[in-house]
């Protein structure tokens, strides 16, 4: 039976999204939310709602300086709702109330909403998914705040509180942090960075892969392709961002050199994990080198997994990118990955979701280049981290003019939905095509 055209799964996650970014918006234009009401920009409120709902990170403002406590709650429950997704959040609520069958349509919207490929048992897959993130969540703040009580003598309230909303942010991979550096003063401590890296690294795995390693654990045979792909893709990223930061700033007196060996390592390390899908920053990103800055662009428009909390292009869809081009260059007849054939639908799908985002990310950074004076590679630096819902800056992300802030609000919202789905939000009623064109073959390359 043919599903309604009526039924936009995407347009609702779309839709869904802009509610939870204007109902954010709202609450931080309260007078509570502010350290000092008077000074407060709608602008502000809304880069902050959108980074927020969004897991970016990227701030116009100096979070522990102009938020409350009040606007911090609010800003940390965002990145709780952006996380988990509007349509899962809100499918699990409707489970939790109504123990009967999910409606079709609700089944479509958080499909759309985790990049799922099957309708059946959603509600459990929705409640699974909020069971991990508590658990990594709980796990994650109950060790950092151990760490600040017994390491930084800070009150049992505020070690909690600091512990609790940096393992949201670090799981949900938001990169909000309780202070003006970020993670900078840090950078000597390996308690927090490595359990900030783990949270980044577990959220950032999708949650596909983190319910089929619950299921099968080590079993790598029992693994399918995208869990396979996320899986050693995440590996081989991690190792090159951290080669590749450790070796060009080794010797920068103003990130590496200073360090030990070990801190430098540690450090390398936790800015490569920060730097594919958080945004937390242990390293001055207005002191890289350029060379490290186009490492960084690299790692970022990747991103992590899909239907998780990490942002970019997702490591699935460069993978599938990379056996297509081995294909080619072997000249064999089928892409096959991992002893399986790629679906040609597949090819499509990844072909268009890199040339939207290029064509996105080209746009955005036309458009700054007009509208700034910054130089190209902190434009492109801070377009494609807003894009990927990374949240790095050099640091020109608050000087931007308003305009450029509207150009970065609108790169994170379809960055984080994805460029299909924000296009087929969209797109008008498809009409049913019953003839197919002769086909023929032009010269390429």
């Amino acid at each position: 039976m043919p599903i309604s055209p009526r039924v936009n799964p995407q347009r609702s996650v779309f839709l869904g999204f802009l509610t939870v970014i204007l109902a954010g918006t709202l609450l931080l234009l309260l007078p509570i939310s502010h350290l000092q009401p008077s000074a407060h920009r709608i602008i502000d409120n809304l880069f902050t709602a959108v980074s927020a709902t969004c897991v970016t990170g990227l701030s116009t403002v100096d979070t522990p300086k102009y938020w409350s406590t009040t606007g911090l709650v609010i800003i940390m429950l965002l990145i709780q709702v952006g996380g988990l997704g509007v349509m899962t959040l809100a499918t699990a609520i409707g489970a939790s109330i109504q123990r009967n069958h999910m409606t079709l349509n609700a089944k479509l919207k958080t499909s759309a909403e985790v990049r799922g490929n099957g309708l059946f048992n959603m509600r459990k897959a929705v409640l699974r998914i909020i069971k991990i993130s508590l658990m990594f969540e709980a796990a994650g703040a109950l060790i950092m705040s151990l760490r600040f009580y017994f390491g930084y003598g800070m009150s049992l309230g505020d070690a909690l509180w600091h512990g609790v909303f940096h393992a949201v942010s670090a799981f949900n991979n938001a990169g909000f942090a309780l202070y003006s550096d970020n993670l900078m003063s840090f950078t000597d401590d390996p308690v927090i960075l490595l359990t900030i890296s783990l949270l980044i690294i577990c959220g950032g795995l999708g949650f596909p892969v983190l319910m089929q390693l619950r299921k099968y654990g080590a079993h790598r045979h029992f693994w399918n392709m995208g869990t396979k792909l996320v899986l050693y893709g995440t590996a081989i990223l991690l190792v090159v961002g951290t080669v590749g930061v450790a070796v060009i700033e080794w010797n920068n007196p103003a990130t590496l050199g200073p360090m030990n060996v070990w801190e430098k390592l540690l450090n390398a390390f936790a800015q490569s994990v920060s730097t594919r899908t958080a945004g937390f920053n242990n390293l001055n990103m207005g002191a890289l080198h350029p060379s490290t800055l186009m490492v960084i662009d690299l790692l970022m428009f990747i991103g992590g997994g899909p239907a998780g909390t990490a942002g970019g292009i997702k490591i699935t869809t460069f993978g599938v990118l990379f056996f297509i081009l081995l294909t080619e260059m072997r000249g064999d007849g089928a892409v096959n990955i991992f002893g399986k054939r790629l679906s040609r639908s597949v090819h499509r799908e990844a072909i268009t979701v890199v040339l939207l985002s290029a064509a996105l990310i080209f746009a955005s950074v036309f458009m700054l280049q007009l509208l700034t004076n910054f130089t190209s590679d902190q434009i492109v630096f801070e377009v494609v981290s807003a894009f990927a819902t990374v949240g790095l800056s050099t640091g020109i992300t608050p000087v931007m003019p308003d305009a450029g802030k509207i150009i970065l609000i609108i790169l994170m919202v379809v960055g984080r939905v994805g460029p299909v789905t924000a296009a087929a939000a969209f797109a008008f009623r498809r009409r049913a095509v019953y003839y197919e064109f002769p086909k023929e073959r032009p010269i390429i390359g």
